[in-house]
């Protein structure tokens, strides 16, 4: 079955939506281009009202509700993006809505979701249990299931976006969209289909939950076991039928990118745009850093980048570990562990030249009882901040100068500094 969403219908969403969605600026990014080789602009949905893109689809669907329908209610289930973006659209057209969001949903989500005035119930270990949980409640009480991806009217409010950009980049060449459900890449991909059939499209997912590359490859929904990611708003374990048939027909390919990945581009949007942006709004940012090559539009000729910032609702404690993790990604974070003599003035002496090396010391854990160590041998886990990977380097030559031995870090080792706020 072809599920049709045209232009048109972004059009007509884009008439709906031109009181509720504001038009999000693009910010040039001076760092990435340069790292890419051509211009690279970075599209500001984290500045879309309730912090995400979200809001387009969830006003355009809801808005072309009957008044039947609008009076039964909606549900929706959602990690915070689409809650959100359900809530705002519910409190406009004045319509009762009932979120779902999993049990450990961040709390700024939450609590924004309730501010615009929806109740929330927390349920489920993931946004696939919630939604269940959302579509029975549909089927028992009546109220309309607003889905986060997989609706026309979803991916055409999505895709408003695309009409943005090829007005205020109109030589884009290549754009980069975080993928969770795919409504969002499906709503671009159905515009550049039609009125810019040479920009390239490239969708990105965190590859601990990146169930579109196989699906993609088998052409229909496969069911994928999430690992844990801090991009929660894109985890989804099912592409949707929608989505997922939009970009089989027009081709476009889903990238993954790792944790580590994730947690650099964060960092680099922080220090060097200056953005505030989620892991998941981030997921495009990542993929351009891991592999800055070859994006080239369709006929293989180099243009201007956009690459879209989907969200920006990230919980301030999550904010401060994913930093710290970008910082060890980055070479600026050192998790040394030291097997030295037990006697007096051995750990002065290590931290001395750490510190002589410009280590600043972030944490010291010293043990004298793991089952490998001798009677008068102890541990120590060192944490230091460095300026980059040649200080880093450095700092390790200094310290086995001075006849300190390091040795490899467990597999399960946690940094107690990254553990927690």
């Amino acid at each position: 079955m072809t599920h049709t969403v045209s232009t048109i219908d972004v059009w007509a969403a884009r008439n709906l939506l031109k009181d509720t969605a504001v038009v999000t600026p693009v910010h040039y990014s001076r760092y990435l281009s340069e790292l890419v080789g051509q211009p690279v602009w970075l599209k500001l949905e984290n500045l879309q009202r309730a912090g995400s893109f979200k809001v387009r689809g969830a006003y355009n669907r809801m808005a072309r509700l009957t008044g039947e329908e609008k009076a039964r209610g909606v549900v929706a289930a959602s990690a915070g993006n689409h809650a959100q973006g359900v809530a705002l659209a519910a409190q406009k057209l004045g319509i009762n809505a009932l979120i779902y969001m999993p049990y450990d949903a961040p709390l700024p989500k939450v609590e924004a979701t309730r501010a615009y005035g929806a109740e929330v119930r927390l349920v489920g270990r993931s946004v696939d249990e919630s939604l269940a949980l959302a579509q029975a409640e549909a089927e028992e009480s009546g109220r309309v299931l607003i889905h986060p991806f997989d609706h026309l009217d979803i991916v055409a409010g999505q895709g408003t976006i695309a009409l943005e950009i090829l007005e205020q980049v109109p030589d884009v060449g290549t754009i980069v969209v975080p993928v969770g459900g795919g409504g969002l890449v499906a709503g671009i991909a159905t515009v550049l289909g039609e009125l810019a059939p040479n920009v390239s499209l490239i969708g990105v997912q965190a590859e601990n939950a990146a169930a579109y590359p196989d699906s993609l490859a088998a052409r229909k929904p496969l069911r994928k076991k999430l690992g844990r990611t801090m991009a929660d708003g894109i985890a989804i374990g099912i592409p949707g039928e929608v989505p997922l048939e939009i970009l089989s027909r027009l081709d476009v390919p889903v990238r993954t990118v790792s944790e580590g990945d994730l947690a650099r581009a964060l960092l680099a949007l922080v220090e060097r745009a200056k953005l505030v942006v989620e892991p998941a709004g981030a997921a495009g940012v990542a993929a351009v850093m891991a592999d800055p090559n070859g994006l080239t539009n369709r006929n293989g000729e180099p243009g201007p980048v956009v690459v879209v910032l989907s969200g920006g609702n990230v919980d301030p404690l999550l904010m401060m570990r994913v930093i710290r993790r970008g910082m060890v990604e980055a070479s600026r974070f050192l998790q040394l562990r030291v097997r030295l003599d037990d006697r007096p003035g051995s750990l002065a002496k290590l931290i001395g030249v750490a510190a002589d090396s410009g280590a600043n010391v972030v944490d010291v854990h010293h043990s004298r009882i793991e089952a490998q160590l001798g009677p008068f041998e102890a541990i120590v886990h060192l944490e230091l901040e460095a300026k980059g990977p040649e200080h880093r380097d450095a700092i390790s030559e200094a310290i086995e100068e001075a006849g300190f031995r390091i040795e490899s870090l467990p597999e399960n080792y946690v940094p107690r500094s990254l553990d927690g706020p």
